[in-house]
């Protein structure tokens, strides 16, 4: 089948690689002359695993490629999908739609046969109806846009393999449309190897996403707020936590206390779920995740409050260093980073940061660039009198503590798990988990 994928940046590209490695023959458009470069040259344009080697694979056997002209994917595909980002909106909680309206509209502007428009980017409910309105207005005569909605559900880290293999497909279509068999036809090597799918109504499908970040932002904090009374009242977390993922009706996943959630879906996908809800008149009804987000944020502060009292109260100046800028191992996306706010927030109480990361470290030096960097772990902690491990990394857990070089006295923050607490004492560290 021959598709466009509208949108080539963290949802898009893995999307694009991984249709045509269905068997699809994919047409990726975006308008970022770095990232259509950086494609046709058979690069990812961001750190994900498999995913230069899926481009490179694909664009050989002929399956995929890349264009910044809508006017070449609305020749080319019957089936468009709209995969361009949706950040919280500046003044307000709620999603910002104008990309997705803009390239829904420019795809309009070029259509001159009858097209299937998907919308895969994470939306309020609602979206579809809107976007299939406002591309009948924009269409040529004769031509009629059907619109469907099937939210993605990937992971950053593991998206190809998510693409390939979803969790459930979820489809969003309207009655007496061609929508449903032809997406049926599309993911049919999925349907066949047993992948769940759910077929339903637009606003139905646009909640799915939202629901399952809200879902899994709630286990996040649940275990944090679990993690903080433990704290107090003497009691260790990581049993107590194990001990609940036992239960088979909860499951171990999303269990593990720590720093909490970052990322470009939890934070904004919670929120907005929350201003909607707000929107429709259901807000009471959504306080728990007003909470969750609470306490998602009272993390990265109890993490700045513990160095700084590891500190004595003198901050001015100190050296601290901070292990990990992305938000979770493995990619070096830093948007809403636990670690890059925590190693701002105590730049502005006045330590001395430097920060290392295997991958985020472009990105993190864009966004902070008031930071100091270095180039290696064993470097980056040269007389620190403070360390904190806020990206769980398994190269940290690999690093001998005897052969870093840091003040006397040095305090380590594990905020992410996974470092020894024995070698570390053992090495002269005082050791404090989050």
């Amino acid at each position: 089948m021959k598709i466009s994928i509208i949108g080539c940046g963290r949802l898009g590209a893995p999307y694009a690689a991984g249709m045509a490695g269905l068997g699809h023959h994919v047409l990726g458009l975006d308008t970022d002359p770095d990232t259509i470069a950086a494609l046709r040259a058979g690069k990812a344009p961001f750190a994900e695993p498999g995913l230069a080697e899926a481009i490179t694979d694909e664009a050989n056997s002929g399956r995929l490629t890349f264009t910044d002209a809508y006017a070449r994917a609305a020749e080319h595909a019957d089936v468009h999908f709209l995969a361009v980002p949706t950040p919280q909106a500046a003044d307000s909680d709620h999603h910002d739609l104008s990309i997705l309206f803009a390239a829904a509209e420019a795809l309009a502007r070029h259509l001159r046969r009858d097209s299937l428009v998907v919308v895969k980017s994470s939306v309020p409910a609602g979206t579809s109806a809107r976007v299939a309105a406002r591309m009948a207005e924009i269409a040529g005569p004769g031509v009629t846009i059907e619109v469907a909605a099937s939210p993605d559900f990937m992971q950053e880290g593991c998206s190809i393999a998510d693409v390939r293999r979803p969790t459930r497909i979820v489809l969003g279509v309207q009655p007496g449309g061609v929508a449903e068999t032809t997406l049926r036809e599309l993911w049919a090597p999925c349907l066949a190897a047993g992948v769940p799918l759910v077929v339903t109504d637009w606003p139905t499908a646009e909640l799915c996403k939202l629901a399952a970040n809200g879902f899994l932002a709630t286990r996040i904090s649940y275990v944090n707020a679990l993690a903080a009374f433990c704290g107090a009242a003497g009691a260790n977390i990581t049993d107590l936590a194990a001990a609940v993922g036992h239960d088979p009706r909860i499951g171990a996943d999303y269990l593990t206390p720590g720093l909490g959630f970052g990322g470009s879906c939890l934070s904004k996908d919670l929120r907005g779920f929350v201003a909607m809800a707000q929107s429709l008149g259901v807000g009471d009804s959504f306080r728990l995740l007003t909470t969750v987000d609470e306490i998602n944020q009272q993390r990265r502060q109890r993490a700045v409050a513990a160095t700084l009292d590891a500190l004595g109260g003198a901050v001015a100046g100190q050296p601290v260093t901070v292990w990990g800028a992305a938000f979770k191992p493995g990619i070096d996306d830093v948007r809403d980073s636990p670690a890059l706010d925590v190693a701002k927030r105590l730049h502005q109480a006045g330590a001395a940061v430097t920060v290392y990361d295997p991958q985020a470290m472009d990105l993190a030096r864009a966004e902070c660039p008031h930071l100091k960097y270095a180039t290696d772990p064993v470097t980056a902690v040269e007389q620190a009198r403070v360390l904190l491990h806020l990206t769980g990394w398994p190269q940290f857990a690999e690093i001998d503590p005897a052969d870093l070089r840091p003040a006397p006295n040095p305090v380590l923050l594990d905020a992410r798990g996974g470092l020894s607490q024995t070698r570390w004492t053992g090495a002269g560290w005082t050791v404090y988990p989050l």
